[in-house]
């Protein structure tokens, strides 16, 4: 077995990958403070390395709300978002110009209506809208989804009226 300095630099773990700072790789537990990157600093991400490593139960995050087409964050990576929503009705027609768009249906059966073709999602499936699609989900009953999108994401897209959500809440 070798050592942190016999390491070659290319597993990341040696001495010329440390450098003079003393980095050490993420799942080095001797790593005393993780660097800033310049990606973090500028989405304005709080979170830290700690934690996203903490499991999420999404039965518990969906029992802390009751209110449809509020989309709450649950998770965040690498300049995504991962958020929650019940839905039940129609939404607006919309569509995210820069930004695709994933639909996982946890709970019942979402329709996911496109100008050219329409998409049923069961419990276990997902479906990615592709930028520039107009498009608009459909619950006739009460829908349990994840969405993951970019964190510039609207839930609108490019509408701003009375269901716009600017800041989603964090649960």
């Amino acid at each position: 077995m070798r050592s942190d300095i016999e390491a070659p630099p290319t597993h990341g773990v040696g001495a010329a990958a440390r450098g003079r700072h003393g980095w050490r790789p993420r799942w080095d537990s001797r790593r005393s403070t993780p660097p800033e990157t310049p990606a973090r600093e500028a989405s304005g991400s709080t979170s830290t390395p700690e934690a996203a490593v903490e499991k999420v139960n999404l039965e518990e995050k969906f029992s802390r709300f009751s209110e449809h087409w509020q989309p709450k964050v649950v998770g965040e990576l690498n300049g995504q978002q991962v958020k929650l929503a019940k839905v039940l009705g129609a939404f607006d027609w919309h569509q995210h110009d820069n930004e695709d768009e994933l639909f996982l249906v946890v709970k019942g059966r979402l329709r996911l209506e496109m100008r050219d073709r329409t998409v049923v999602l069961d419990p276990g499936e997902f479906f990615i809208v592709p930028r520039g699609v107009e498009h608009r989900p459909v619950a006739e009953e009460e829908v349990h989804m994840l969405m993951f999108e970019p964190a510039s994401t609207l839930n609108t897209g490019n509408l701003r009226n009375e269901r716009t959500v600017e800041s989603p809440e964090r649960l």
